[in-house]
């Protein structure tokens, strides 16, 4: 099967063919720094993390640009509520969104350039549209003519006629039209400013995308990404001006990830349930958020909530409890030396499972990037794992046992990590997750310690009863005690 998207502008799923044999020019939509990072922002990234890391699991060559808003009305307004200048409210949400994707494990694109360093390249386009008479100059601003290009609505899928009854158009009795969206901004008092031929100002929000792709990209790329939000007015925008000032198609595939709902409602801070990535993950492992994301597809709702945060906790538990199994009963190297047939007798449905996997799951890509289908496939080959390991008790697994066991789960990793997950050792994740989950039983480590302490202190005494009434309690607030010939181990069930 080939690679098929789904592309928002034309609506349908269509194949995906690359302007450029082997390489892919990829662009999407970074953040306006003003704030701290919320759970929507967090989904969107981890999306086109995992798109851009199967992309190069095919073999492309990818160059993925995503930029920073710098420059910004709510920045501006943030600085002048903090007595500061933009540039130190940029600087210091750029270092705090870096810091929440590194512990989502999004990596880092070919670029993220800042607008504030790309507005020469801005001013160009400006000027285009403006010679071209598809832009106009009111006042101190300057603003694009929807009416000059005769496309205007085929990203939304809407003519202009719907789209200024339904839309939060801005009211500016300098426009034309009220459709017209502004490509420069000129300053006021004590605002930051540029110089340009049309005064001193700043770019409006659409042309710096415009100008980023074209600079890092060119005129026509493959893939442009971002939240559904962004399709009106953002990117309907940026393809207009684009489209007129190059004369050439803007994207070739508009890809748009669903919203983020809170139990069910549209996130909001005046509904207060609005959360920031750094809160979340003081209680949630960074890989359970990004098993929750792209546990439903990418262009579906998907319902944040307690219950289906700790679904996806519980789902990632099992697979890294299942690779620690494997680790802990076939210990250093496996003797390879079996055919595939000794190897299926050991146990067919397994066997079945562990080849095909990797088919499956690019089957699943392939179709749209669909991360709920392929998790799917990778969770009926853990069950099946487990169930195999079960067989086995405690012991340790040798021979074509061992030989299978260990290519199921070799398997398992590898597509995983595709996705982002089962990238830590089985045991420094437990260790996170334990901590993690022990703050919210209102016991601090330190109690635990003691806990456990006085209650080997008791079963060496042989006072059993007292033993029993330790675990008892611990288990009251979700603590759990397993004695191993290691001594102690506790986790915290969710």
């Amino acid at each position: 099967m080939v690679l098929q998207v789904y592309n928002t502008q034309t609506r349908t799923k269509e194949e995906f063919v690359p302007l450029e044999p082997g390489k892919i020019r990829l662009y999407v939509c970074g953040i306006t720094v003003y704030d701290f990072c919320h759970i929507g922002h967090a989904r969107s990234a981890i999306v086109f993390d995992v798109i851009y890391r199967y992309l190069l699991h095919l073999g492309y060559e990818v160059v993925y640009i995503r930029n920073f808003t710098d420059i910004d009305d709510k920045i501006i307004r943030r600085a002048n509520e903090e007595g500061t200048d933009y540039r130190t409210i940029a600087d210091r949400y750029i270092a705090a969104f870096y810091g929440d994707m590194d512990a989502l494990g999004v990596l880092r694109p070919a670029m993220e350039p800042l607008a504030t360093d790309n507005i020469p390249e801005m001013l160009q386009i400006v000027g285009k549209l403006v010679d071209k008479g598809a832009a106009y100059q009111a006042g101190t601003d300057v603003y694009f003519s929807v009416d000059r290009f005769e496309g205007y609505g085929k990203l939304s899928g809407r003519e202009t006629e719907d789209l200024m009854a339904g839309a939060r158009v801005e009211v500016d009795v300098k426009k034309s039209n009220p459709l017209d969206f502004v490509l420069w901004k000129g300053s006021k008092p004590g605002e930051p400013s540029w110089d340009s031929p049309w005064g001193p100002g700043r770019p409006g929000w659409h042309i710096e995308c415009s100008a980023m792709v074209t600079k890092y990209l060119g005129p026509t790329i493959d893939f442009h990404g971002g939240g559904k939000d962004l399709v009106f007015p953002h990117h309907e925008n940026e393809l207009a001006q684009s489209e007129m000032a190059f004369g050439v198609p803007f994207v070739r595939y508009w890809l748009h990830n669903g919203f983020v709902n809170i139990n069910n409602e549209k996130m909001s801070k005046s509904l207060g349930n609005f959360f920031t990535i750094r809160d979340v993950l003081k209680d949630v492992h960074p890989e359970a958020l990004r098993l929750f994301v792209i546990s439903k597809h990418y262009r579906s709702p998907v319902d944040f909530s307690d219950e289906t945060v700790a679904e996806a906790e519980r789902g990632l538990e099992r697979l890294y409890s299942t690779l620690e199994s494997v680790l802990e009963r076939v210990p250093g190297k496996v003797d390879a030396q079996f055919t595939e047939d000794v190897l299926k007798k050991q146990d067919p449905e397994l066997y079945e499972k562990a080849v095909s996997l990797p088919a499956a799951f690019r089957e699943s890509m392939d179709n749209d990037f669909n991360t709920a289908q392929a998790i799917g496939y990778i969770f009926a080959l853990q069950r099946n794992l487990q169930r195999f390991l079960d067989k086995f008790g405690r012991k340790n697994l040798k021979g074509a046992a061992a030989v299978l066991a260990r290519r199921a789960a070799d398997t398992l990793t590898g597509q995983c990590n595709i996705l982002g997950l089962l990238t830590l050792a089985p045991g420094d994740f437990f260790e996170t997750q334990r901590r993690l989950k022990l703050k919210s039983t209102g016991v601090t480590e330190e109690e635990l310690n003691e806990f456990i302490e006085l209650r080997h202190k008791a079963r060496q005494e042989k006072n059993f009863a007292e033993a029993d009434r330790i675990r008892l309690e611990l288990e009251a607030k979700r603590i759990h005690l397993e004695d191993s010939p290691q001594g102690t181990k506790w986790r915290v069930s969710l």
